[in-house]
């Protein structure tokens, strides 16, 4: 699967993810939910928008049953991996939510390793360590503490607010959510978007226009 230029991820950037979403309907000819639902949200959308590309593992902050797996397993998969990275991070806790799954300390580190933005369906602590970090994050909500934290999966598919994210997934997100962006047609969906954008924009400037009728703008309509 091919990877965006940074001109074009930068111009990606600049849209919204309904326009994004709409983009990947127009493109494919037909609808699809790979968006996320509203059990997840944007914790620290001052940051706006952020695209990039998924690295995925699976974390318990409470389960004290030991893992085979260190945490630079996952550190290590961060690093070799090319920016911009989406961490995405599944809470697979016998108690999912209940202790934090990302902090500060993470967010630094994450930021060190090319990491735009973090998605989890867990809690966080640290919200303003985090926001300091200057790290975009999506979660359940927050909570103060945590337990041994295991790693458990690194790199597998996961299921994160109600959508399949694999490592190297194309991810748009922003106050709305998250939309997952077929690596196949990406450059389509940012030349689209852009048509989408004016498009709008022209509907928009007419429903604001003085002489604005509605009997006269559905017979255009109907044209």
């Amino acid at each position: 699967m091919g990877r965006l230029s940074a001109d074009l991820l930068a111009e990606l950037s600049q849209y919204d993810s309904a326009t994004v979403f709409n983009a990947v309907v127009k493109v494919r000819g037909k609808d699809n939910e790979d968006y996320t639902g509203p059990d997840i949200r944007y914790l620290l959308p001052e940051f706006g928008a952020f695209a990039g590309y998924a690295v995925t593992c699976e974390a318990t902050p409470l389960d004290p049953a030991p893992s085979p797996l260190p945490w630079d397993a996952y550190y290590d998969l961060l690093d070799q991996t090319p920016g911009p990275i989406v961490a995405v991070m599944k809470d697979t806790d016998v108690r999912p939510r209940r202790g934090a799954i990302f902090g500060d300390g993470m967010a630094h580190l994450h930021r060190a390793l090319g990491v735009v933005g973090a998605i989890t369906d867990g809690c966080v602590r640290d919200l303003v360590g985090i926001r300091t970090a200057g790290l975009p994050i999506f979660g359940y909500g927050t909570v103060p503490g945590h337990g041994p934290f295991q790693l458990r999966r690194v790199g597998e598919p996961v299921v994160v607010g109600q959508i399949t994210v694999s490592t190297g997934d194309l991810l748009f997100a922003d106050v709305d959510g998250v939309v997952k962006i077929p690596g196949d047609i990406a450059e389509q969906v940012v030349q689209t978007a852009a048509e989408i954008r004016r498009w709008e924009r022209g509907i928009f400037d007419s429903y604001r226009a003085p002489d604005f009728d509605w009997e006269t703008y559905k017979a255009n309509r109907k044209k």
